[in-house]
């Protein structure tokens, strides 16, 4: 066991978001996190933060993240250099847009999953902005940069502070400091200013609710985030109860339910990849992915309603009825929308089906389980009229 003096070296050697000391401040319970030092929970806990996000308004710190810019001479270049390593389509990407993806190996495996937007001023239609996941920005960035034609750069913005607002109230809890967001659609990217505050917002998120992130100068997150949480309706949420409602909204984790051994196809994912790049290919591993579009993939992301109260966890085995072992439980707990364990896992596709009666291997007992349709929850995300 650890000493206090060691447990202080391993929080002193963490990275800090612009916003950590507003966190310890609100007596958040601070825990390591790719790297950093992150808010796990408040004091109303993982299961009232869930709740309060999904019928109000939770505040989210996800500065953590990388946040990059591709820039070119023009949109079409950048677009050639990103899409020969995405199967998304980003040339037709229209301005002011953005498009989840994923970095994908030549074994057609996720590097990382992603997200891209062209910004919505002429000004800038020569670059894209990037946003990778914590864990894996030394890996994206490196790998995009080796990969780069000429007249083509990455450039890194660890200066930027990144925060999410999420939940029912969202829309008009922004509104009050950023007139006319109420007019964005879902996966929309503008430049507006919060309070004469210079941002980057998205209509956009990772809980499955309405709800926006805005990307800012680390100088300025502190302001904003204080401009948002004086709302009634608005408290801060931890890295806990992101990870249920991401869970509830069936929505994937790097490095547990997507790694570089697993296809955009085998996790359900073959929605995120155009019409074209599906014909043309032209992006790493496109043979698999494209034969498994075809075929289908021999296993499959499932949805997983254990029997009971008992949740079972990553690394659980997932067996058929006469306890043959046929796939692996990558995440799963409680959902606290559901009222009932739920979990995401792999199965051989023959027994992918919705309705399949399953067994999983909990500390040595069988326990009783159905693949379900996903998501648990249905995302509710604002569709512009």
């Amino acid at each position: 066991m650890s000493g206090p003096d060691q447990d202080q070296s391993k929080t002193a050697s963490l990275l800090r978001t612009a916003l950590h000391a507003v966190h310890v401040a609100a007596g958040a319970r601070m825990v390591p996190f790719a790297g950093y030092d992150m808010p796990v929970q408040y004091a109303d806990g993982i299961i009232a933060e869930h709740t309060w996000t999904r019928t109000n308004a939770g505040l989210f710190d996800v500065s953590h993240m990388g946040q990059a810019r591709l820039v070119g001479p023009d949109h079409a270049s950048v677009a050639a250099a990103i899409e020969a390593l995405v199967p998304a389509e980003i040339t037709g990407l229209a301005p002011g847009r953005q498009r989840y993806s994923q970095l994908t190996n030549d074994d057609g495996g996720i590097i990382d999953d992603l997200m891209i937007a062209r910004p919505a001023d002429p000004a800038h239609d020569g670059q894209l902005l990037l946003v990778v996941n914590a864990a894996r920005k030394e890996v994206d960035f490196a790998h995009i940069a080796e990969r780069l034609p000429g007249g083509i750069e990455l450039v890194r913005e660890d200066e930027r502070a990144l925060i999410a607002l999420q939940g029912p109230r969202t829309e008009a809890i922004l509104s009050a400091h950023v007139p006319g967001i109420a007019d964005m659609s879902f996966m929309q990217s503008v430049e507006a200013p919060f309070g004469g505050i210079a941002c980057r917002l998205s209509r956009s998120g990772y809980t499955g609710e309405y709800g926006f992130e805005i990307s800012v100068e680390e100088g300025h997150a502190e302001q904003v985030w204080a401009g948002l949480s004086g709302d009634q309706w608005v408290r801060p949420v931890g890295l806990g109860a992101r990870d249920t409602l991401r869970l509830e909204a069936s929505l994937c984790l790097y490095g547990s339910d997507i790694d570089e051994t697993t296809s955009p196809v085998e996790a359900g994912l073959e929605w995120s990849i155009g019409k074209r790049r599906r014909e043309e290919g032209g992006f790493p591993g496109a043979g698999r992915i494209q034969r498994e579009l075809a075929v289908r993939p021999s296993r499959r992301r499932v949805g997983i309603r254990p029997q009971g109260k008992a949740p079972a966890r990553a690394g659980t085995v997932i067996a058929d009825m006469q306890g043959n072992e046929i796939g692996v439980v990558t995440s799963g707990g409680f959902g606290p929308t559901v009222g009932a364990p739920i979990a995401m896992g792999y199965v051989m596709r023959e027994h992918a089906l919705p309705g399949t009666r399953i067994a999983l291997l909990v500390r040595g007992r069988e326990l009783a389980a159905e693949v379900v349709d996903l998501p648990f929850v249905r995302p509710r995300f604002h569709r512009a009229n």
